[in-house]
């Protein structure tokens, strides 16, 4: 592994998610027990167009060569899933269903895997 293949896999996911808020709404929320009426589903296709954006993001890492290009690039990445697991915590303090733990772990190795491939493995670069 190294951080062109976890910006290859980061992509492959984001842009699945994507795809997936956008052709089905509902589907991804229902997991953790959030359903989605037809006048919510603009929330999820505004989260679907980000999830593509960042998917591209990732593409885009894949090519660059610039360490500090790089860690700009994992630095946004690491913010986006940290914050969004600290997010995903408070939702779940106001009730969002436990299934949203298996998101905060899954974020969290997806942070460590940033932080060394994007800043250890690059340093001195």
């Amino acid at each position: 592994m190294n951080l062109r293949s976890l910006f290859t896999i980061h992509a492959a996911i984001t842009f699945a998610a994507g795809i997936i808020l956008i052709v089905s709404p509902d589907l991804i929320p229902s997991v953790v027990g959030i359903h989605l009426d037809a006048s919510g589903y603009l929330i999820a296709y505004l989260l679907g167009a980000a999830e593509l954006s960042l998917a591209a993001l990732s593409c885009g890492g894949t090519t660059l060569t610039d360490a500090k290009a790089l860690r700009v690039i994992v630095t946004a990445l690491v913010t986006l899933h940290a914050l969004s697991g600290i997010l995903e915590i408070y939702a779940f303090t106001q009730g969002l269903s436990a299934a949203i733990w298996g998101n905060v772990a899954l974020r969290a190795i997806v942070i460590i895997l940033f932080l060394y491939y994007g800043f250890y493995k690059t340093r001195g670069k």
